[in-house]
């Protein structure tokens, strides 16, 4: 899961960032994205595609990845969802899940030619929306063959599944802890007995 990033850094770039999302598909809830620049390539736990974990092994790889790593968050609401599309959230997402990696970074001049010239994002999937002065490569499965990807996967799902538990808290009757948000037929039912939450997208389609 190195080639990549390895091939990406002889072409040139100091700094390599991988970008993924959690939370495209689901009915209620934010999109999540998050940035992952790796300052060690070994790992004590499995790292792969979020999607290929059980949650407690998300969890452990969440707690391994933040030591090894610089990593920044991006979250856009339900309300950004529905005024923009999932798409676009998605992206505004991706961006600023980089500029908070970026923030995080020691020392000065970040936004110096040199350092954005030095600058690669590698970001999973087949389209991303220009935003940001940094170079950027789309990588189709990138969560599955890069691993600065697979650990931002991993990272957006854990904290986006951890807002849902907590959501579950307010809106109980949803099961939000259980399904976090996707639509399931038991979230559907839900829906069905009590309407939409506040935390629904209400530009999605719900199949009732």
């Amino acid at each position: 899961m190195l080639a990549i990033e390895d091939k990406t850094r002889k072409a040139g770039y100091g700094l390599i960032i991988g970008v993924d999302e959690a939370g495209r598909g689901p009915l209620a809830g934010p999109v999540v994205a998050a940035a992952v620049s790796l300052k060690e390539k070994k790992f004590p736990v499995v790292i792969r595609d979020s999607k290929q974990l059980s949650p407690a092994q998300r969890e452990a790889a969440f707690h391994e990845i933040y030591p090894r790593a610089w990593v920044g968050i991006g979250i856009m609401n339900e309300t950004v969802i529905d005024e923009v599309n999932i798409l676009n959230a998605t992206f505004f997402a991706m961006h600023n899940a980089v500029r908070d990696l970026i923030a995080r970074l020691p020392g000065p001049r970040k936004n110096d030619d040199d350092f954005t010239r030095g600058v690669c994002l590698l970001v999973d999937g087949d389209r991303f929306k220009p935003g940001l002065p940094y170079h950027y490569k789309t990588i189709i499965q990138g969560d599955e063959r890069v691993l600065s990807i697979a650990c931002a996967s991993i990272v957006a799902k854990v904290v986006r599944d951890r807002m849902l538990s907590v959501y579950h808290r307010v809106f109980p009757q949803y099961g939000f802890d259980r399904h976090k948000g996707y639509p399931t037929i038991e979230h559907k039912r839900a829906i069905e007995r009590h309407g939409l939450s506040l935390i629904h997208r209400r530009s999605f389609h719900y199949g009732l």
